[in-house]
């Protein structure tokens, strides 16, 4: 039933349906001698590339340092889905923020779509970029948080309309009896193609004058007001540091390290569907995620193909038959794809943060850090790197609202910080059963 297409290690990514129709294959070199730069930025994900994207609009020299291939982590596995919002639930976050900070997190969280949908269209980006996407509840409590999501948004002054469907409309936009209903944003949310994105704005920056290397594992850092990044075979001294590893970053700074964990989540594509077939099950060509901690996400592909991901694993781990696992949640869904094979299988890690508010700040000196998007990044990553932007170019106001925001340590140190947490988000995954 699997034909599952192998990786492909000319290009150094996951065997991924993104990795198999990519562009073009962007080959950037190894740093391998020492050189000056005004910022230089390490991880060539979405944070990183357009934070130098960001930078070298603005007139920096810019220099970008990437352990293996642009958008070879979460950026280039996800499952494209573009969605708004800055993290989870701003209102929590008042005593810490106030009433003005909340409605900078609320507007940033309309503008950091509104970043992907300019940018496309400035640098002619070829990404399937599609507008269109379905909260859908799989239980009526679920309609309940959706309604009072809407009106809090419509509160806030939420620029696209958002539309309540019961479970007979849902039969107009999605081929599955298992809702019970959904939320309908045509507009403000959507889809892409995100590694196609994401090295179409690394060409950008290039053109642009910025520098950047692949294959380049940065070892070392030294912090302060003239900091120096040390990678396997070069250095580069710089004004300002921008860290944009996330949960691939590893240990280079513990105190980061301490605050974010490596989820695990799992993405598989089918073969192409015919025509009918698609309008079957997604009549509108919509990207849908149900609202559990272990979620469905799925969407169809520019080529015909239903794109399906889930499996949120909270020890970091893939399981060890990602296919099969993978398959039955998407006959779950839709059992009349029993007889389509599935083409494409990887997995990819998110950071997770305690509170599931992005992680923005500053080390000692002139290092900057952005992180823990909590598997909600493709639109946030590109408002979180135009921020740290502003704040190297001497506009505070916005980094600040973040500066306010505390993120604690996991507990249980570097061993067991991983098991505390995949316990605790048991207690989640429990009460989604009920």
């Amino acid at each position: 039933m699997f034909a599952l297409k192998k990786p492909l290690e000319s290009r150094q990514h996951t065997g991924s349906y993104y990795a198999a129709t990519a562009n073009w294959q962007n080959c950037y070199p190894p740093l391998t001698s020492e050189i000056n730069a005004d910022v230089v930025i390490v991880g060539g994900g979405f944070t990183g590339v357009n934070t130098l994207l960001e930078l070298t609009e603005r007139g920096y020299s810019c220099v970008l340092l990437e352990a293996n291939r642009i958008s070879w982590g979460a950026t280039g596995r996800n499952g494209g889905q573009i969605l708004g919002g800055i993290g989870h639930s701003h209102e929590r976050f008042r005593p810490q923020i106030g009433e003005t900070g909340v409605r900078a997190l609320f507007d940033m969280g309309v503008e950091c779509t509104d970043i992907i949908r300019q940018r496309v269209a400035k640098y002619s980006i070829g990404c399937d970029l599609r507008w269109g996407y379905l909260d859908a509840a799989l239980k009526p409590r679920h309609m309940k948080e959706f309604e009072a999501d809407k009106r809090w948004q419509e509160q806030m002054g939420y620029p696209y309309t958002l539309t309540l469907l019961d479970r007979e409309e849902m039969r107009g936009h999605i081929g599955s009896d298992l809702y019970v209903g959904g939320m309908l944003n045509a507009h403000g949310n959507g889809h892409c193609h995100v590694l196609n994105l994401c090295i179409g704005e690394a060409r950008a920056a290039e053109q642009q004058g910025a520098r950047i290397f692949e294959n380049s594992n940065v070892i070392r850092l030294v912090q302060g007001n003239r900091p120096r990044v040390y990678t396997d075979s070069g250095v580069v001294n710089a004004h300002h540091v921008v860290l944009c590893g996330n949960a691939y970053l590893g240990n280079l700074v513990p105190a980061m390290a301490s605050r974010i964990l490596p989820a695990n989540s799992s993405v598989v594509t089918t073969a192409p569907l015919t025509a009918q077939q698609q309008h079957d099950l997604l009549p509108g060509n919509v990207a849908v995620c149900d609202p559990r901690t272990a979620l469905d996400y799925f969407r169809l592909t520019a080529d015909g193909r239903l794109l399906f991901g889930g499996l949120s694993n909270y020890t970091g781990r893939e399981p060890g038959d990602l296919t099969g696992v993978m398959r039955q949640k998407m006959l779950k869904v839709f059992p009349q794809l029993q007889d389509v094979p599935l083409e494409y299988g990887w997995s990819g890690q998110m950071g997770i943060g305690i509170n599931r508010m992005p992680q923005l700040g500053r080390l000692d000196g002139n290092v900057y850090y952005i992180q823990a998007y909590s598997g909600h990044g493709v639109a946030p990553t590109h408002m979180m790197a135009r921020i740290t932007a502003q704040m190297i170019a001497g506009q505070a106001e916005r980094f600040d609202v973040f500066t306010r925001i505390k993120h604690w340590p996991f507990p249980g140190g570097p061993v067991f910080r991983t098991p505390c947490f995949a316990l605790g988000m048991l207690y989640y995954k429990l009460r989604d059963m009920f």
